[in-house]
């Protein structure tokens, strides 16, 4: 029987793929089944002249300022999967292996240049910018799962504002980018851009002839110059879940809403939503953006795995967001095992509460199926109530400061039931 393919999946849709004047988001951040995605926010933040950030691995110097970001992230990282900041730019990543070759030692994860592309970008080029800028100066690398066993790779990002998607593609500090102004897009561990080229690296060409790989004439198609000519695996078995996403999105092409994100997200036959393996959907995302920069943005988080089983709850930036420490995984300071070296040689228990919670609902499912199923059908109603409530909020009938607290009081009342 063929392996299940394991990789993240990124979808964007824009007018007039959308059925409103929205750009919709969405990610499921496909991690190791054990690993637990905690879901935080940090505000916008000042900082001296000449300090510097402690990422991951490595130390690189801060900029003065940084916007406010929500992050659904791996617990033991600094960086993050996906998430938004305050000024309307969503990102995503996806692993990715290339002809370049995946440099040994630390470096930044595609993780932190994701989190770092939202807190010091104020839309999606400008992301796009910090990020290749980055990539330039201390490279990519570095262990991408919480154990010993090497586990690295390069990345692919999906970059999002109000107005535009850019697609980036990077092989070690090379990069090729695609603007996306209009319709659907997805990415899922694959080299998707071919010769629609909208930017790019000043040497990647140069390299590619140097290396052998292309002779220079006629149109440069980087996935095929820069695909590895034997791939790993878990590409190959990707590219099945890359036509699902996209037929899945083409079937909705015109008509995509929050609630249409959400459904594929959840579907399972066509492996974008993954429950069996050694790699599962441990968080995910959907997120709405309005053309009307009158409107705010909303972005929904599920904190849990399995988007099947689980409830989106919307995130909406405010002036004093109530804090939701019940999806924030405890913190292990200097004794961390990720932080001692030899790093990773022991583990510990990163669960938050709503994570616990959802692990007994889980369990409930599987020994008391009907009344497992009565509850998640109760918090199902929920979410949709959530949903009718945002849809009324960006059609005008109710103020938009009434809902700012809605992501604490869904997290709670989803702990609530699962008790």
């Amino acid at each position: 029987m063929a392996q299940a393919p394991m990789s993240c999946d990124c979808f964007v849709s824009l007018p007039p793929g959308s059925r409103d004047d929205h750009v919709i988001f969405g990610k499921n951040s496909d991690r190791p089944r054990d690993e637990v995605q905690e879901v935080v926010y940090h505000p916008a933040a000042s900082h001296p002249p000449g300090s510097t950030l402690e990422c991951t691995y490595i130390q690189i110097p801060q900029v003065e300022r940084t916007y406010a970001v929500v992050l659904s992230k791996p617990a033991w990282l600094w960086g993050a999967e996906m998430g938004a900041n305050d000024q309307g730019v969503c990102i995503g990543n996806e692993a990715v292996w290339t002809r370049e070759p995946v440099v040994p030692g630390e470096a930044l994860l595609g993780m932190d240049l994701v989190r770092l592309g939202l807190e010091r970008g104020d839309s999606a080029w400008a992301a796009l910018t910090v990020i290749t800028g980055l990539l330039e100066q201390h490279g990519q690398g570095g262990q991408c799962k919480e154990e010993p066993e090497p586990f690295s790779y390069h990345n692919t990002f999906l970059l999002v504002d109000r107005s535009e998607a850019w697609v980036l593609e990077t092989a070690g500090r090379l990069w090729v980018a695609q603007k996306v102004s209009e319709g659907v897009k997805n990415i899922s561990n694959q080299l998707t851009i071919h010769t629609e080229i909208s930017a790019e690296h000043p040497e990647l060409r140069s390299v590619a002839k140097d290396q052998g790989w292309w002779d220079g004439q006629g149109e440069f198609n980087f996935s095929q110059v820069f695909s590895p000519e034997n791939p790993p695996a878990r590409m190959e078995l990707a590219k099945k879940r890359y036509k699902g996403g996209t037929e899945l999105l083409q079937q909705h092409d015109g008509s995509v809403t929050a609630e249409v994100m959400m459904t594929i997200l959840r579907d399972k036959p066509s492996g974008i939503c993954m429950d069996s393996g050694g790699f599962c959907t441990t968080g995910s995302m959907v997120s709405v953006l309005p053309r009307d920069a009158s409107l705010p943005c909303i972005h929904f988080f599920t904190a849990t795995p399995d988007p099947s089983r689980s409830i989106f709850k919307p995130f909406i930036f405010s002036d004093c967001p109530t804090p939701v420490l019940r999806v924030v995984s405890p913190q292990f300071g200097p004794s961390d095992p990720v932080r001692k070296q030899p790093r990773f040689q022991s583990r510990v228990d990163r669960r938050h509460d709503l994570y616990k919670a959802h692990q007994v609902a889980l369990n409930t499912m599987e020994t008391k199926p009907d009344e497992g199923l009565a509850v998640y059908d109760i918090l199902r109603d929920l979410e949709s109530q959530c949903l009718s409530e945002i849809s009324a909020m960006l059609s005008g009938e109710i103020p938009g400061d009434e809902l700012g607290d809605l992501f604490f009081d869904c997290v709670d009342t989803e702990i609530k039931f699962y008790q």
